[in-house]
């Protein structure tokens, strides 16, 4: 396996706890998070208000605009960052392997 990090991002239903989109990436930049967030979206509604982790790819300009282009609120909690993911949807299944081997191998993966 090559040297390096791969990142996940998870968009889930809190309440159900079931994964609404995901995607692995190479790279810490915002896109791979903003397509997740799109896809949840796009398949499963939009939600009232989103919760999210601190990172720069969730505090900055692509997810914020993305969620304020869905009309999604911003949590209140916005001083430490956090957003409820708040869609109802269905669960699927992952293939975690699959993923890992093909971010190892330079391809682009999406869940």
């Amino acid at each position: 396996m090559r040297r390096g990090f791969l990142y996940l991002v998870a968009i889930m239903d809190w309440y159900s706890r079931k994964e609404l989109s995901w995607r692995l990436s190479n790279s810490m930049e915002a896109n791979f998070c903003v397509e997740a967030l799109r896809e949840a979206i796009d398949r499963n509604g939009k939600p009232e208000i989103m919760n999210s982790d601190q990172g720069s790819q969730f505090t900055g300009f692509e997810w914020t605009q993305a969620l304020k282009d869905a009309d999604v609120k911003i949590s209140p909690l916005v001083h430490v960052n956090m957003r409820c993911r708040a869609v109802h949807g269905r669960q699927r299944s992952l293939d975690p392997l699959s993923s890992l081997q093909a971010a190892t191998a330079g391809q682009r993966t999406t869940g």
